[in-house]
This record gives C-alpha cells, sequence and structure tokens, in this order.
C-alpha cells in the first residue's frame, strides 16, 4: 500500500504554524538575551513577559495537533511539555510577578526554551517544505542535552520559590499541588529525556548512514 499523502492543505497549515512560532520565540530569545545583557535579568520580565506568556499559550494549539493526529508526536509527551510550561506562565508567574522579578531563574529558562524552540520549530518548517539542513538536524537532537536541564532546573527552582513564598500565602492546597508538580518532574523529565534519546539514535543513525552513502 503507498504511503498517505499529506493534504496541500495540512501541510501549508503546519508550515505557517511552525514558522510563525519560530519567529515569536526568535523574539523572545533576543530580547531577553538583549534586556538582560544591557539592564540585567531582573529586568527581563517587564521586558518581554507578556509576550512570551502568550506565544507559550499558542503552543497550547500541540496539543490538538497530537490528539487529532495532525502530527506524530506523542500526545503524553507533548501534554507533558506544554502542560509544564503553561504552569509556570499561567500558575506561576502570571500571578506571582514577584517570583519572576526577584529571581536570575526566569531568565535562564527563557533562554532554554527560546533556544529550544527556535531550532524546533525552524526544523519542522523546514522538513516540511522538504529541506533539513544537516546542522539544523544536529542541533536538533543534540542541544537537549545542556537545554532540557538548564530549562528543567529553572522551572523547579521557580516553583519551589513560589511554594515556599507567594502560592503557600494563597493557600495550603496552593503551595501543596505545587509541591506534587514538583515531585512529577521527575517521572516527568526521565519521559520527555528517554523520548529524545530514541528519536536521537534514531536520526543520527539516519545521518551517519546517509553521509557514507553519499561518500561512496
Amino acid at each position: 500500500m503507498p504511503p498517505k499523502q499529506t493534504s496541500p492543505a495540512k501541510t501549508g497549515y503546519l508550515v505557517l504554524y511552525n514558522a510563525v512560532s519560530a519567529a515569536a520565540w526568535s523574539s523572545v530569545l533576543y530580547h531577553t538575551v538583549a534586556i538582560a545583557a544591557s539592564q540585567g535579568p531582573r529586568y527581563v520580565h517587564p521586558g518581554i513577559g507578556q509576550w512570551t506568556k502568550w506565544t507559550q499559550t499558542a503552543a497550547a494549539l500541540e496539543i490538538l495537533h497530537s490528539l487529532f493526529g495532525i502530527v506524530r508526536a506523542p500526545l503524553l509527551t507533548t501534554l507533558m511539555q506544554v502542560a509544564s510550561r503553561l504552569l509556570l506562565v499561567w500558575g506561576i508567574v502570571h500571578p506571582f510577578p514577584a517570583v519572576a522579578l526577584s529571581s536570575d531563574f526566569y531568565t535562564s529558562m527563557l533562554v532554554a526554551w527560546s533556544v529550544t524552540e527556535v531550532i524546533r520549530y525552524s526544523f519542522f518548517a523546514l522538513g516540511l517544505l522538504g529541506w533539513q539542513p544537516r546542522l539544523l538536524t544536529w542541533l536538533r537532537y543534540n542541544t537537549f542535552f545542556v537545554l532540557y536541564p538548564l530549562g528543567i532546573s529553572s522551572e523547579c527552582a521557580l516553583i519551589y520559590q513560589a511554594a515556599v513564598g507567594p502560592a503557600g500565602e494563597v493557600s495550603d492546597p496552593y503551595k501543596w499541588g505545587l509541591y506534587a508538580v514538583l515531585a512529577a518532574y521527575v517521572p516527568g523529565a526521565f519521559t520527555l529525556y528517554t523520548y529524545m534519546m530514541k528519536q536521537r539514535r534514531k536520526v543520527m543513525r539516519g545521518l551517519q548512514y546517509k553521509e557514507k552513502k553519499d561518500a561512496q
């Protein structure tokens, strides 16, 4: 049976979605680095916090993409990653901006998120157009070794600071709910890492095979 053809409308939508997302996260990266370098990390949230919140919120569409089979990404992995980030922007930073204002971890989190997403969305957009630069492929499946620990540790630090500070003043269930989220980060991070490791092995083997074939 021949492989199922992707409709032009679906391809066009995904190219547009990934291109716009790459551009949005490029803006987050540029402003985060520029503000942190010129004014200091404590000014990052006032300068780019709102844009980051809505840029990340738009990524909730990826849950629907996975749920309805628009993309092949596993639903559980997608749900965990998007939900954890929505918790940070809506459940931590939005109600407790002082947590972001008083901590350098907000800046390091945005750097990890934005670099990851610029690479990821660019990789997908170009791939859908039939172009996969080797450097971009390498970055997609190797930078997570550094960016995931940076992002996850920054997220956990912000959640912890909220739990021991303002969230605890709001209510005990809020505080203990955040502690439960921190506990869930351990299996969650393991799931994300193992998924990326499997993807990396498959892709890097394909690159090595292609290089050997091209060298013949």
